[in-house]
């Protein structure tokens, strides 16, 4: 304004056309909206890590909370049986959600779930409705967790989220009998509603609607194959002889599918991206990789050193967030790296870590091997998920974050199994 007045009572000895005015005035720089403006790295992690607490955290006080509910500690276990099937199934709906209505529905939606399986597992009397109240939580977690990292934009900012969601989930388990003494095993079951601080926040900076419009129907078909397969994949453990047929049945009507509808639930463009691809079977091995080592390392450590289960607990969790500490400072370094650098890091990392617990089984080495698998799982989750998103079309890059991811947890069911299979007998 002050530029118009001086120019407007300035004596005009020279006569200037009014369109090289406009032309040659410089124009003011807008200044960037509230939505404009990227989510600070760390609210993102708030919005997303506390699911990884909840998931955790009832594997150490499963007892008593079978015993508190009357039933079996075997039946008791399917809370976290469901909550990991619930997450890893929601997960792909909250990217086909985010990609038809954008961020701040999907966020609302989620929220929405995390706030009614928060007040059913507080007071839910019986096991089968605590189950439904786990269920509604993990979709919702998944939808946060959606959210959070589609909207994170960098491999650094990733890396805050996979790191902080690595440090939570390692602290899960202790959370879990720390809260469950001192206040209440409800309690530590519902430590994902944290969470839902970062809601207001994050809804008042998201977009409000998707980067691209979304044509035809939703595809129901398309997403009850994915739906059917990713249920018998997660189930392959507790029924290691149906659970692969099925598997194999679903992933068959599923291409079927696919080349009837390649712009559907699982979109066509996205897995023939090689890039994507690569991003995915290697983020699947990492996963798969660093849970094995999970479930295996304690049995063998109590094998070699005689350790109590409380001692091996806790030197465990020091590995485990020293591991994911060491995410948070390689993706800020990674993108200064070459993509075949980090790659090369990550593969040879992921492949020594199993290969030295399996011929050196002492104990300073499993610690160090398990830092090392947490390492390279979530560090590969934070670059691997740009790439990913990076090689879809703008559109499809909520759905390649979503299949990206789904990878990721296919890996948290297999590897107890490959545990089981190799060194739990």
């Amino acid at each position: 304004m002050s530029t118009t007045l001086s120019t407007a009572l300035a004596p005009r000895t020279i006569p200037v056309r009014r369109d090289d005015t406009a032309a040659t005035r410089p124009r003011p720089v807008p200044r960037p909206t509230r939505t404009e403006r990227p989510v600070p790295a760390l609210v993102l992690a708030l919005l997303a890590a506390p699911v990884a607490i909840t998931a955790n955290s009832p594997v150490l006080i499963l007892p008593g909370i079978s015993a508190d509910l009357g039933v079996s500690v075997a039946t008791g276990s399917w809370l976290v049986s469901v909550f990991g099937w619930a997450i890893a199934i929601g997960t792909p709906l909250a990217a086909a959600l985010m990609r038809r209505r954008g961020a701040r529905v999907t966020l609302t939606v989620s929220a929405a779930l995390v706030a009614l399986g928060t007040v059913v597992v507080a007071l839910a009397p019986w096991l089968p409705l605590l189950i439904s109240g786990r269920a509604a939580q993990a979709f919702g977690g998944a939808g946060l967790t959606t959210v959070a990292m589609n909207l994170a934009g960098s491999v650094r900012r990733m890396g805050v989220i996979t790191a902080m969601f690595g440090m939570f989930g390692a602290v899960g388990p202790t959370a879990g009998v720390l809260i469950g003494g001192a206040l209440s095993w409800r309690v530590a079951l519902v430590v994902s509603a944290v969470g839902l601080l970062a809601v207001p926040f994050v809804a008042g900076r998201a977009p409000a609607r998707p980067p691209a419009a979304e044509s035809g129907r939703f595809d129901l078909t398309g997403a009850l194959l994915l739906a059917a397969l990713v249920s018998a994949l997660v189930l392959v453990p507790q029924y290691p002889l149906p659970a692969p047929i099925a598997a194999v049945v679903a992933l068959a009507i599923l291409v079927v599918r696919l080349r009837a509808r390649p712009d559907g639930f699982v979109p066509v463009a996205v897995l023939r991206s090689p890039t994507f691809v690569l991003a995915a079977v290697v983020t699947l091995a990492l996963s798969t990789s660093y849970f094995t080592l999970l479930f295996a390392v304690p049995r063998l450590l109590a094998r070699e050193t005689g350790w109590s289960t409380g001692h091996i607990g806790l030197v465990q969790m020091a590995a485990l967030l020293v591991g994911s500490a060491a995410t948070w400072g390689f993706a800020t370094v990674s993108g200064r790296l070459r993509r075949s650098t980090t790659l090369t890091v990550l593969i040879v990392l992921g492949v020594l870590a199993p290969l030295t617990a399996v011929v050196g089984p002492w104990a300073p080495l499993l610690l160090g091997v398990t830092a090392i698998a947490v390492f390279t799982a979530t560090s590969g989750q934070a670059t691997l998920a740009v790439l990913a998103a990076g090689s879809a079309p703008v559109a499809q890059r909520p759905t390649a974050i979503g299949l990206f991811n789904l990878c990721y947890l296919l890996g948290g069911a297999f590897g107890p199994a490959l545990a089981a299979l190799l060194v739990i007998r």
